[in-house]
């Protein structure tokens, strides 16, 4: 059995976090040749495909926020990635939103073909929980917390979380849905993940009961930020800008807080939320700049 193994993770003081990150996303992906090399290649496809890692660094933010350790947080913030990555594999499929474009390539169904994506996420779903739960992970950050973290993206990336809100999302096609029901979308499809994200950082690194809820806080509203400006852009922007196609939502027929509310409105929306955001980081004693910075960032993207 090939248990994973975070030797690779010494002698990286020099790096920065964005750096960390991708050194540890791609060292789990590597592997000895085997039959079933096209896995691999179509898992590495859609991981190494860019993004803007929103969620590992979320992760790391909340470790060092908490006084933890920028290499585990880099482990468990790679989990959260691999599963990330695996949803939007799945979202792209003809059975699902049917998109041939992501981050700017042909999606990963395109690239290979559509039961070797479909695998490819489901190894990648099953690759979190492997390095989240390997040895060397308990090591770092100690038993209890390893499953805990284990537990909370479980929890948040499943029937009563991310992908509760994907089947919420399919149930609502060609129908129309009012903004209770499109929120509850949000805050399953897209907040869920971020929770986990966040919340992952702050157990890994020891956070009380009370920091991890002001955490999962923050999580949610920028969750809604992120979900409203990523509709607000799919009617605003374009293609080259996006990376994906443009309009999906209304040639899938699905009921958005854009089309239900109108811009202005959603743009209120996304402000307050964000306000929310910043305030919940109150609760904590170290600096949370660069938190605070990066729930401003997500509300005036453009991309």
């Amino acid at each position: 059995m090939n248990i994973k193994s975070l030797d690779f993770l010494k002698n990286t003081d020099n790096l920065n976090d964005s750096e960390l990150i991708e050194l540890t996303l791609s060292n789990f992906l590597r592997h000895d040749k085997k039959l079933y090399d096209v896995l691999f290649d179509s898992m590495s496809y859609s991981v190494s495909a860019g993004g803007k890692r929103v969620r590992p660094m979320l992760t790391m933010e909340f470790a060092k926020l908490c006084g933890g350790s920028r290499r585990a947080a880099a482990v468990f913030g790679s989990a959260v990635e691999f599963i990330h990555t695996y949803s939007l594999i799945h979202d792209d499929l003809p059975c699902m939103d049917n998109d041939d474009m992501r981050r700017g390539k042909p999606s990963n169904h395109i690239a290979f073909s559509e039961d070797t994506a479909l695998l490819a996420g489901d190894a990648l779903q099953s690759l979190a929980f492997e390095v989240m739960l390997c040895d060397d992970a308990v090591s770092l950050v100690g038993a209890d917390a390893c499953v805990k973290a284990a537990s909370v993206l479980a929890y948040f990336c499943g029937a009563d979380g991310m992908v509760g809100g994907q089947v919420i999302d399919l149930l609502y096609e060609n129908k129309s849905a009012n903004e209770e029901i499109i929120t509850e979308i949000h805050l399953l499809k897209t907040a869920a993940l971020i929770k986990a994200a966040c919340m992952m950082g702050a157990i890994i690194s020891g956070a009380d009961k009370i920091q991890l809820k002001a955490a999962e806080k923050y999580a949610e509203c920028i969750g809604l930020t992120f979900q409203i400006v990523d509709d607000i852009l799919d009617v605003t922007s374009t293609a080259e800008e996006l990376g994906k196609p443009i309009g999906s939502d209304e040639e899938n027929n699905k009921s958005t807080l854009v089309s239900l509310l109108g811009i202005d409105k959603c743009r209120e929306l996304s402000e307050k939320y964000t306000n929310e955001a910043i305030s919940a980081l109150k609760t904590f004693e170290g600096d949370t700049k660069t938190l605070e910075d990066f729930a401003l960032k997500l509300l005036n993207r453009r991309n």
